[in-house]
């Protein structure tokens, strides 16, 4: 895997497609926080002529102001990889198109985003019961926290006249297989 800089990202993928890298496969974006505090881009080519190893670049976008040019102007298909990022995870492509691709147009939010907490995760009874329909857990079992879900006072129960969590602060606080506390 290559690492690019954001500023260089459309001239080395435009460098590329003229070495014959001219099969675009696949764009997609990493949600790395808790190990680095930004969203990691990852673009996929292929030269089907040749048979080469595919080539795999990355880059690394601030979380604050995820930004990066448009590839879809070198590859027609990447449009639709980019448009499903910059819904997904609040990524803008500069250039690229704005419309909506896969939620709704009222939806807010960025639902794949590690600091988005979705409310259905911690509605649902984790982890479950053992057999459908079965929604009674024995005393012995301890219900845990499912992966990506934060401590209430960080999210759910967060009193509204304190500022929102930061990033880091959920990143710190939502660490799965913890013993979920019974409300009173």
């Amino acid at each position: 895997m290559t690492d690019v800089l954001p500023q260089d990202w459309l001239a080395t993928v435009e460098a590329l497609r003229a070495d014959g890298f001219d099969y675009f496969d696949w764009l997609g974006c990493v949600d790395e926080i808790g190990r680095r505090d930004c969203f990691r881009i990852v673009l996929v080519v292929r030269d089907l002529e040749q048979g080469a190893e595919p080539r795999m670049l990355s880059c690394s976008l601030p979380r604050d102001d995820p930004r990066i040019e448009t590839v879809s102007g070198v590859f027609a298909g990447a449009g639709w990889h980019e448009r499903e990022v910059a819904e997904l995870f609040g990524v803008e492509f500069v250039g690229g198109e704005r419309r909506r691709l896969l939620l709704n147009p009222g939806f807010e939010g960025t639902p794949l985003r590690k600091d988005d907490v979705l409310a259905a995760r911690t509605a649902m009874n984790w982890p479950g019961a053992k057999e459908p329909g079965e929604a009674d857990f024995s005393a012995s079992r301890r219900r845990m926290v499912p992966p990506g879900v934060p401590e209430p006072v960080v999210w759910g129960d967060r009193d509204p006249s304190q500022p929102p969590a930061d990033p880091a602060e959920i990143a710190e606080s939502a660490v799965a297989g913890r013993v979920r506390r019974r409300r009173t």
